[in-house]
Order: C-alpha cells, then sequence, then structure tokens
C-alpha cells in the first residue's frame, strides 16, 4: 500500500539525452532574442503610455519588465556566441572546388548527375538536422 508520500511518476521531466549526452533544444537562441525584444519593446510603450496617463505604478512595473528583459538579452547573447546569431558561413572555395571535381569524377564514370547532386543536397540537409 502507498503512503501519502509515494509518488508515482507519470512521466519523465525532461526529455531523455541523446547518445552523446546532449539534449534537443525546443528553441534556438535567435528566437529567444526575437521574444525577448518583443517583450521588451512592448514593455517600452507600457511605460510611455503609463506614464502619460500618470499611472507611476503600472510605469514602474513595466520599466522593470524592460530592465529584466534587456538582461535576458544580455545573458542570451553571452551564452550562445556570436556564431549563434551570425549569417551563413564563408564558403571554403577549395572545399567547394573538391566537390565539384568529386562530382565531374562520378559523373564522368557513368553516374547520373542529377541523382549526385540529389545526393549531396540530402547529405546537407542531414548534416544541418543534427
Amino acid at each position: 500500500m502507498m503512503s501519502f508520500f509515494d509518488v508515482e511518476p507519470t512521466r519523465p521531466l525532461a526529455r531523455p539525452a541523446r547518445p552523446g549526452g546532449t539534449v534537443d533544444r525546443v528553441i534556438s537562441p535567435r528566437g529567444i532574442r526575437r521574444i525577448v525584444l518583443v517583450v521588451c519593446v512592448l514593455a517600452i510603450v507600457g511605460m510611455i503610455v503609463s506614464s502619460i496617463t500618470t499611472h507611476n505604478g503600472i510605469a514602474i512595473a513595466t520599466g522593470m519588465t524592460a530592465a529584466v528583459a534587456i538582461l535576458c538579452l544580455i545573458l542570451v547573447t553571452a551564452v550562445a556566441g556570436p556564431e549563434a546569431f551570425g549569417g551563413p558561413r564563408p564558403v571554403d572555395e577549395a572545399a567547394a572546388a573538391d566537390l565539384e571535381r568529386r562530382v565531374e569524377v562520378l559523373v564522368a564514370g557513368g553516374a547520373d548527375e542529377a541523382d549526385v547532386r540529389s545526393l549531396i543536397r540530402a547529405a546537407r540537409r542531414l548534416s544541418r538536422s543534427s
């Protein structure tokens, strides 16, 4: 018989880790930054509107919300690093030339060029998703 303090978990509290020990990301750092920026802008608008309507308590509360949002923005940027927010990486011209040479060798050996390029696109999609 179970006592009041015995607990049976019905589901895990977190997702199971991948074999490498990493956990799937639920939202990207860029998405977090966008949400925090929206909250910050809305808080600033709230400060302005509540100041105009002489609701000083609301103005202070929205100001504190903006301050916390700015701290979150700084924290996310510091933790994720610049590579999480930058543009696409520069193309390695030597690697691109080597890949094109290999495609030409396969096509010269009798492989269908469209199939080879489709295989390359599938490999790129796979590498981006993992």
